[in-house]
């Protein structure tokens, strides 16, 4: 128990100088967590007292990023609510369609060209389409960048994304773990997924007047017992049917932003995010081992390459048919780039499958460059935009198409 504590201090510690640094360097603070989880662990050095192959402590660790996951969907969808999302419905389907056709097209072709066998070009295509909920939450948040019009279609894109993950990670597992799949058991997934988020919506928004009652409580300590009930209730129970706790977490949050305890949640909800969700992507860089990533550099910049491109070209087209601005479409690309835990897991199928040994570092270090690169153009993406509008004149179309509407509108008259 003394070593349990003893370096679970020290991994804090460790978290609080990454933090700091990069604090004085005013860059995203996620990669240098990501770093330091990296530097440490099963494959780091051992100084006696001080062990930083954190043996006794790792699945503590990752038990506490789970939480730092759940707490950083659960604020997010504090911000928004039941009804927005409600009314940006036929938007999400179309956004996210069309996020998922082109990145997981183009993640398939690139394993097919690359050489590999079907099983390990499906689990790359994978790999290659999910976004990091966590990174995108805490992003968003700390850009203060919740109230933009394109984080409803960002925040659809990843439910949609979940929905999509739950059906094909189980196809997946039936054809890389047992060979087979029952197109019945993964209708039936799918449908679970999807009807189980659309009654939370639902009942979550006609229970409003109920839930302000419960929740008029004058204790804080009562107060915050009850929704973290109600949170890890709902994010527990949606794991048990294969929808991400992460999704069921953001779920949780949009229900109780229709309440009138909204801004009191959030205020004392802000610490434990914090808190969490930096050991969660300290307890992500513990799952990758530097060690083992060089003989798939080549293969994941290139990967990187083709997922940037086709993130922003999924962003443009998903902004332009919901009729959000060039700018704003580009905001919605340059903003899910980053991926993170959902490919590891899907990794990780590859390797308890027993397929080609490359997959594993060629995911980590894939996932590692977009892990810093997603927060980086997301901070960046206004210079990014103006930048790339001077090739390809985005503003100028704009231009064109509502004056061509004008002149429609004016001879309709």
């Amino acid at each position: 128990m003394n070593e349990l504590i003893f370096e679970v201090g020290l991994a804090i510690a460790l978290i609080a100088i990454a933090g700091l640094v990069s604090a004085k360097l005013r860059f995203s603070v996620i990669p240098f967590y990501i770093i330091v989880g990296m530097a440490v662990g099963p494959h780091a050095l051992d100084f006696g007292s001080f062990n930083l192959q954190f043996i006794h402590s790792t699945p503590f660790i990752e038990f506490m990023g789970r939480i730092g996951i759940i707490f950083l969907l659960f604020y997010l969808g504090l911000e928004f609510s039941v009804g927005r999302l409600i009314k940006s419905g036929r938007s999400i389907v179309l956004g996210g369609t069309i996020y998922i056709l082109i990145n997981f097209t183009l993640g398939f072709l690139f394993g097919w060209f690359a050489g590999f066998p079907l099983a390990e070009t499906l689990v790359i295509a994978g790999v290659t389409t999910s976004s990091s909920t966590a990174i995108v939450a805490k992003v968003l948040v700390d850009l203060k960048r919740t109230a933009n019009r394109e984080t409803e279609m960002i925040l659809g894109i990843i439910m949609f994304e979940d929905v999509f993950l739950a059906v094909y990670i189980s196809i997946l597992s039936g054809l890389v773990l047992s060979g087979s799949t029952s197109l019945g058991g993964i209708a039936l997934s799918a449908l679970t997924a999807f009807g189980f988020m659309l009654i939370v919506l639902i009942v979550g928004r006609k229970a409003a007047p109920l839930l302000n009652k419960v929740l008029n409580i004058r204790s804080n300590e009562l107060f915050i017992l009850v929704v973290f009930g109600f949170l890890f209730l709902v994010a527990g129970f949606s794991e048990t049917i294969h929808v991400a706790e992460a999704i069921g977490a953001l779920l949780a949050g949009l229900v109780l932003a229709e309440t009138i305890h909204m801004k009191r949640i959030e205020h004392l909800i802000l610490p434990f995010r914090d808190f969490f969700g930096a050991i969660f992507f300290f307890s992500f860089g513990l799952t990758i081992n530097p060690l083992e990533l060089g003989g798939a550099i080549w293969l994941s910049l290139i990967a990187v390459v083709i997922t940037l491109i086709g993130n922003f070209t999924a962003g443009m087209i998903a902004g332009r048919v919901v009729g959000l601005t060039p700018k704003a479409s580009s905001n919605i690309g340059l903003t899910i780039v980053a991926r993170g835990e959902f490919s590891i897991i899907i990794a990780n199928i590859a390797k308890a499958g027993g397929l080609l040994a490359i997959v594993q570092p060629f995911a980590a270090l894939y996932v590692l460059i977009l892990a810093i690169l997603g927060p980086l153009l997301t901070k960046e993406s206004k210079y990014v935009y103006i930048t790339l509008d001077k090739v390809f004149k985005f503003e100028k179309r704009k231009l064109i198409r509502e004056q061509k509407l004008a002149l429609e509108k004016n001879s309709k008259i």
